[in-house]
């Protein structure tokens, strides 16, 4: 295992795409609470009808927690948006030091069940919207102070299964695990760390039991928060970012190496740790 910076996160910047809820606001909590600088850039500038949430209740949410906050509204498929949201965000926090790639679209239907335009939009989010956030973020990370690249990708899992049933979304997930890779090698050179970060478990988030409701009594519980993913962020983030790059992290591994083996405070009371759903890819 790479050592990690002793510095923690205290007074680092870090930019967040899709950090109005879910895994990417609970990353974000997690990193306020040792004092980061958080830029939260996502689309939400007013209230869903379905999920709780906008940029604005998110960075008071960081500012209550002990961070700095700053709330931007970004579609990260458009590049000018993007390009204005970082230079911002340097000019704010003077620098960036972190950019987390969490922004995702997500439609578990076989190709021919699949509108195209909502392919388009998996892969723009997801394949470009990663490549992109990487790309014009690389020139302030290399002024960072151990600078990381963290991707909410999953493992290189290569088989049959995982693209038959929902080939669309693997191919624009897998792009992003594909931005790993390649990134990670281009990026060695200046010191910049590139490693995925993909929960063991499905996560319990408020779009996860949206997408639930219809199925059987008591799934919906047989998950893990948020906290969890949060939690095996901040061990990356905080680890050489020259000797630890590359790498295909899972939550529960991360942590368990970390010395962590009691995970009862990331499951509901009642569900048996055997009975938790397995995410996909793994």
């Amino acid at each position: 295992m790479a050592a990690s910076d002793d510095t923690g996160l205290r007074g680092r910047t870090l930019f967040i795409t899709g950090a109005s809820r879910g895994i990417g606001l609970a990353i974000a909590l997690r990193a306020a609470r040792e004092g980061a600088n958080v830029a939260v850039a996502a689309k939400t500038t007013e209230p869903h009808p379905k999920l709780p949430g906008t940029i604005y209740t998110a960075a008071e949410q960081i500012e209550a927690a002990g961070g700095k906050a700053l709330a931007l509204a970004l579609d990260v498929r458009n590049d000018e948006q993007v390009s204005a949201a970082l230079e911002r965000t340097a000019a704010v926090f003077g620098g960036i030091d972190i950019l987390v790639n969490n922004a995702s679209a997500i439609s578990l239907t076989p190709t021919r069940a699949t509108d195209m335009r909502r392919f388009d939009l998996m892969h723009s989010i997801n394949t470009r919207g990663t490549l992109l956030c990487s790309k014009l973020a690389a020139p302030y990370l290399a002024r960072g102070r151990n600078p990381h690249i963290l991707v909410l990708a999953p493992p290189l899992n290569l088989e049959a299964r995982w693209f038959a049933p929902h080939l669309p979304y693997s191919l624009a997930k897998f792009g992003m695990s594909l931005c790993v890779l390649g990134l990670a090698g281009e990026l060695a050179a200046e010191g910049i760390a590139v490693n995925a970060l993909w929960p063991r478990t499905i996560i319990g988030t408020a779009a996860l039991t949206i997408a639930l409701a219809g199925a059987p009594e008591g799934m919906r519980e047989r998950v893990r928060t948020p906290e969890i993913v949060a939690d095996a962020a901040a061990v990356i983030l905080k680890r050489d970012s020259r000797a630890f790059t590359g790498q295909f992290c899972l939550d529960e591994q991360v942590l368990r190496e970390a010395g962590v083996s009691d995970f009862s405070a990331y499951r509901p009371s009642g569900v048996r740790e055997e009975d938790l759903l397995t995410d996909l890819f793994v």
